[in-house]
């Protein structure tokens, strides 16, 4: 049988290191502290609930505005082009007013001016072309 002196047993076990008793915890009030962030955030900011809806309406509305101007400028160019037929654009101009209309309807139903759907990107300028 092999005999390992009492030096050799303690060298090569594993010792706990200082201050391993567990994780940390950040102090309350800390940022870093669970939750700390968002409570943060939550005085900074006043969130309420109606706002961030319209607000999130009107950035929808922006994209699907952007969208729907860019679509009617290709459909014109096609037209102009002599790609589509009859049919064709008869359809795409009732898909296109369908579209302004419930683009209208949303922007009354949340009291949003079209206006306020052209959102500035400073030097590159707004968002959407004047119509």
């Amino acid at each position: 049988m092999r005999t390992v002196s009492k030096r050799a047993a303690i060298v090569s076990s594993p010792r706990p290191r200082r201050g391993a008793a567990g994780p940390r915890r950040a102090p309350e009030g800390d940022p870093r502290a669970p939750g700390g962030e968002a409570r943060r955030l939550s005085r900074r900011l006043e969130t309420d609930p109606e706002a961030v809806e319209r607000d999130l309406v009107r950035l929808v509305l922006t994209i699907v505005e952007l969208v729907r101007q860019l679509m009617e400028r290709q459909a014109l160019r096609r037209v102009d082009a002599g790609n589509l037929s009859d049919e064709q654009v008869e359809r795409v101009g009732l898909a296109l007013m369908r579209l302004e209309e419930a683009m209208n309807g949303l922007q009354e139903r949340f009291d949003i001016d079209r206006r306020e759907l052209n959102i500035d990107l400073g030097p590159l300028g707004p968002l959407l072309p004047p119509e």
